[in-house]
């Protein structure tokens, strides 16, 4: 049987794209070879990697995580004592004005005030009149206005208390992290700022490979961890712009 001009034709193109398959492999294997000496990493011109086979031992300064001033809202408690009055060491609760009651001195303005500042209040509100030399310390029991609300593809959704510097893997490893389904390229930050509601698009994953910063997390900020109905308002805006490289804020008017 005459298998004419045709199958040699085949033959020949099986070849030739053999052929190619062959060198696209070894020009993958080269390119992972070059990749190997490449100091750049993620796309974020803070991230370098340098050379060596462990982490370089911290500081004790590095030991000391970076803090943000906790300031006194309505409804936290305190524990205020003022050293050696016994009459004077009691839990107090801020009220929905941002006032406490305390002996002696009546009612203080506390919302916006930090612990030390609060104390130096009780002090000059007590010195001289009521104490000769009050010593007061003020200590934070619980706070209800200073949280962030964590939601959607988490472990254990909820409310959370913002003490210190707050990050957005901070307030999911919070929440017990992320769940079985949970989409890494799809969270979201709510903020209010003067009236306005702002919306940054996030994904996680980038994340952790360095290709952005972790963006701090503020009281009052709801975070969206997966699919959820707020979600699928940016899903024309996703489309056009991924986040690998980095987030996206939306202002909404």
């Amino acid at each position: 049987m005459c298998k004419g001009p045709s199958f040699g034709i085949r033959v020949a193109f099986m070849s030739l794209l053999f052929f190619f398959r062959r060198i696209a492999v070894l020009m993958g294997v080269a390119a992972l070879a070059a990749c190997a000496g490449d100091k750049t990493v993620g796309s974020s011109p803070n991230v370098t990697s340098v050379v060596g086979d462990a982490l370089p031992m911290p500081k004790s300064s590095d030991l000391v995580a970076a803090s943000r001033p906790y300031l006194v809202g309505p409804f936290d408690k305190l524990r205020i004592e003022v050293f050696g009055v016994e009459d004077l060491q009691r839990d107090v609760q801020i009220d929905a004005s941002g006032q406490l009651s305390f002996p002696l001195i009546g009612t203080v303005e506390a919302a916006g005030l930090t612990p030390n500042q609060l104390a130096a209040l009780v002090d000059s509100r007590l010195r001289g009149r009521f104490v000769r030399d009050p010593q007061v310390t003020v200590n934070l029991v619980e706070t209800i206005s200073q949280t962030v609300t964590v939601d959607g593809q988490v472990n254990e959704p909820g409310i959370y208390p913002v003490v210190g510097r707050f990050t957005l893997m901070r307030a999911i490893a919070t929440a017990s992290g992320t769940s079985e389904y949970a989409k890494l390229d799809d969270v979201i930050i709510f903020r209010d700022v003067d009236g306005r509601t702002y919306a940054g698009l996030y994904n996680l994953g980038a994340i952790r490979r360095g290709n952005y910063e972790d963006p701090e997390v503020f009281a009052n900020d709801i975070v969206i961890v997966g699919d959820s109905p707020q979600r699928r308002m940016f899903e024309d805006v996703l489309a056009a712009s991924p986040l690998l490289t980095t987030p996206l804020i939306i202002l909404f008017r």
